[in-house]
């Protein structure tokens, strides 16, 4: 078995590993774990249109841990450049892969729009990275799987997923071949996240593929986390402005409507207007009611219980682009909750244009901001930023609130790999450099391993 990593090696963005197996070099099968987009800069991003780093025809397969854009969002490029071979993801994945993937296309499309119908002589025509019809191609090669179904997928590979706890679908993959056992974590939640199951414990492995994107750090307790949105949201109301949260439309929104229904009474969440700015949020609230199976004791519980998460009395999730423009005119008042999670895109930046110069206005951030985003230049604080093509004055209040991350800090990824007996090699992806040395310092002081530190372009036999 050897592995040749391509993305998320040195970043958090752009998970993309090949891994060949089950046969001699150069007739062995090929098996494209995740095919993610990078996200960040405007350089990262123009990336996402070159060449793919090996023979897309050549792939036989393609293993999706989860419906998050990063991990994801060149599926349809791959598809459009060649490949032809099946796509296997966990069945409620499955069901979001559509609604991530057809968003993604409607902005590439949007954009393009824009820009071509605003360039000037001589520049180039602006073509989208892929189209809905691409995305359509996409579907029809999509075979969804439960978890903890182990399967053959091609001769002499054998898949299996287990409940990763990150978002809804997310699967840690173990992938058997040539004698060998690659166990791949995909993006690990923490344990205790509100409606998802704590990630599934394994025991045995030849490699382990693991996320780091946090192996620097421990979050904020959850509970005081909670306390803290809460106290946010009281001073917002005593300042008289809006709260604007940048989130991803699967896995984020869900948990914040989540508290929201928890703490209606004593946040007092009557007074406000909440407002699901994206049109992908119906649809991913009838992916959540199909997949009740997957949610923890207490989330299903919530979900059958009053207000519901999704049918709080005054929540209005806004699907148009006027009824998103309409939310412009509120400003007080009114929790806005809207993509993209690292407001490098989406509609998120609309309402930011017209809150960010408010003293009042509150911004609050629930997620991981990458490098070169304009998420993270907020959080770092700064005074001005740039959005389509106009220079903001940034006088808004804004927070970061770690707590709620969906993805496992330091002691929870150690955790979890500490289940491993006996120790197996160990590779870091999905982390910056300063997290992954951290977390492969600790590991390696406390379990004897040599950790690798993945790098695009390296190639690791097992």
């Amino acid at each position: 078995m050897r592995l040749h990593f391509h993305g998320a090696a040195g970043e958090v963005t752009g998970s993309m590993h090949l891994v060949e197996a089950a046969g001699k070099p150069g007739s062995s099968k090929k098996i494209l774990l995740d095919c993610g987009m990078r996200q960040g800069s405007r350089e990262m991003e123009a990336g996402n249109a070159d060449p793919f780093p090996f023979d897309v025809a050549s792939v036989d397969a393609v293993v999706l841990s989860h419906a998050h854009i990063d991990h994801i969002g060149r599926v349809p490029l791959l598809v459009k450049r060649g490949y032809r071979g099946p796509i296997f993801t966990q069945q409620a994945s499955a069901d979001l892969l559509p609604i991530m993937l057809m968003d993604a296309a409607s902005i590439a499309e949007g954009d393009a729009e824009r820009f071509n119908r605003k360039r000037r002589a001589g520049e180039r025509e602006l073509v989208p990275l892929y189209t809905r019809d691409d995305v359509k191609s996409v579907l029809e090669q999509v075979q969804p799987l439960a978890y903890e179904t182990r399967t053959t997928i091609l001769e002499g590979v054998e898949l299996n997923l287990l409940d990763a706890g990150h978002i809804l679908g997310s699967a840690i993959v173990e992938l058997w071949a040539d004698g060998k056992k690659l166990v791949f974590s995909g993006d690990l939640g923490p344990n205790g996240t509100p409606i998802l199951r704590d990630p599934t414990p394994v025991s045995e492995a030849d490699l382990v593929l693991m996320e780091s994107t946090y192996g620097d750090r421990n979050h904020k307790d959850r509970a005081e986390t909670i306390v803290e949105l809460g106290g946010i949201l009281d001073a917002a109301w005593r300042d008289g402005g809006n709260v604007l949260i940048p989130a991803f439309a699967v896995g984020r929104t869900q948990e914040l409507m989540y508290w929201f229904a928890r703490h209606w009474d004593d946040w007092q969440l009557s007074r406000w207007k909440i407002f699901l700015d994206s049109p992908m949020a119906g649809k991913v609230v009838e992916v959540y009611d199909r997949h009740h199976d997957l949610f923890d004791a207490e989330a299903q519980e919530i979900w059958r219980g009053t207000p519901n998460p999704f049918r709080l009395p005054n929540l209005h999730t806004t699907a148009s682009t006027e009824e998103s423009m309409a939310i412009n005119r509120i400003e007080h008042g009114a929790i806005i909750i809207a993509g993209s999670g690292m407001a490098s895109g989406g509609r998120i930046l609309h309402h930011l244009i017209q809150n960010l110069g408010r003293r009042a206005a509150h911004v609050v951030f629930v997620g991981y901001q990458g490098n070169g985003t304009l998420g993270r230049r907020l959080v770092d604080g700064a005074r001005w930023v740039r959005i389509h093509q106009r220079d903001i004055r940034v006088n808004a209040q804004v927070h970061t609130v770690g707590g709620l991350s969906a993805h496992a800090d330091q002691n929870g990824l150690m955790e979890w790999f500490g289940n491993f007996q006996p120790k197996p090699a160990l590779v870091l992806v999905h982390g910056e450099d300063k997290a992954r040395e951290a977390l492969a310092g600790e590991i390696g002081e406390r379990d004897g391993v040599d950790v690798t530190l993945a790098r695009p372009g390296m190639t690791l036999d097992v």
